[in-house]
């Protein structure tokens, strides 16, 4: 009996013994499938892909712009009003070139502007032929009471041309036409139509402006900085839609030849002593060229108008 119990005393202590050092053992981790793996792998990179990615900001874009004009148009002043906010009422005339840089915001993209204000007196021709190249963007400015300073536009664009050379292309820079000075009504001496003619007949922007008053400035220069970034965005070439013209250079030479006439028989394009028919004729041609409902062009009205009331006033004296 003593033996068999100290028999089961014995198997006892072994089994608690044996299970002691079982309980002592880890369990080893279980190995997770590959497949389980795998489709975690997936579904993280798909996370990533769909999570909105940071926008990296773009590096300011550099420009240059030039100003031209004759002297005491307005151009400084434009330009001290749109970054500076001010007004200078005593006349500085600029000696050679001024120069200054400009920050702005456009389109949430930010310019780095370099302006080069050239003096417009044809002493510092010298001085100004040295910055027409590499330029992005140029701001054409005449006094609206001074008719020479608009005549003149047409021989600042020819002096750029020649500077710029045979490999020159004026085509691919922005131009910006500013009538300025439009606060002094009672001396007004050019039109609207008659510098937006001119200006959208060569693809150029238009604005009327008063460095005076601020009237056209912000919205000159906000148009101008915008379409000099599509054509960054474009490598360097004016975009074709950026400026449209709506009317032929038949129909703008047409306008311009009327505004211009000295009477009736030059308004419609005859020789004095011409004929019923030939009047009649030569204003048919004319009609349907500048017909209201036809043509566009700014100056247009005026210009049919003109016709009519010429060949009323021929049509009487011709038997």
């Amino acid at each position: 009996m003593e033996t068999r119990g100290g028999g089961e005393r014995g198997r006892t202590r072994k089994c608690r013994a044996s299970g002691g050092a079982r309980a002592l053992r880890r369990p080893r981790p279980r190995s997770r499938p590959k497949v389980a793996v795998v489709a975690a792998v997936v579904a993280a990179a798909a996370m990533e892909a769909t999570a909105p990615k940071r926008k990296e900001p773009r590096k300011p874009l550099r420009i240059k712009v030039i100003s031209m004009g004759n002297a005491e148009v307005g151009k400084s002043c434009i330009i001290k009003r749109y970054c500076e906010k001010r007004f200078v009422p005593k006349y500085l005339a600029t000696i050679g070139i001024d120069y200054g840089v400009t920050k702005v915001q456009i389109r949430d993209r930010e310019i780095k502007v370099n302006i080069f204000d050239m003096a417009g007196h044809p002493f510092f021709y010298e001085v100004r032929n040295e910055f027409y190249k590499d330029t992005q963007g140029v701001i054409l400015v005449y006094d609206v009471g001074q008719k020479e300073s608009f005549d003149a536009l047409d021989s600042w664009l020819a002096e750029m041309k020649q500077e710029l050379g045979p490999h020159g292309n004026m085509d691919n820079v922005v131009f910006v036409v500013c009538a300025n000075k439009i606060d002094c009504t009672k001396h007004r001496s050019v039109d609207e139509s008659e510098g937006r003619l001119w200006a959208e007949s060569r693809g150029f922007l238009y604005f009327e402006t008063s460095a005076q008053t601020g009237e056209g400035i912000n919205e000159m220069f906000q148009t101008f900085y915008s379409a000099i970034i599509d054509l960054c965005d474009n490598g360097g070439k004016r975009p074709p839609s950026s400026v449209g013209v709506s009317f032929t250079k038949e129909q703008a030479d047409a306008i311009r030849r009327i505004r211009n006439s000295k009477d009736s028989w030059d308004m419609l394009g005859v020789k004095p002593g011409a004929t019923r028919d030939e009047v009649n004729k030569a204003y048919r041609k004319l009609a349907v060229l500048l017909h209201p409902d036809k043509c566009v062009a700014p100056g247009s009205e005026d210009a049919f108008k003109a016709v009519v009331n010429a060949r009323t006033a021929l049509l009487k004296n011709i038997k």
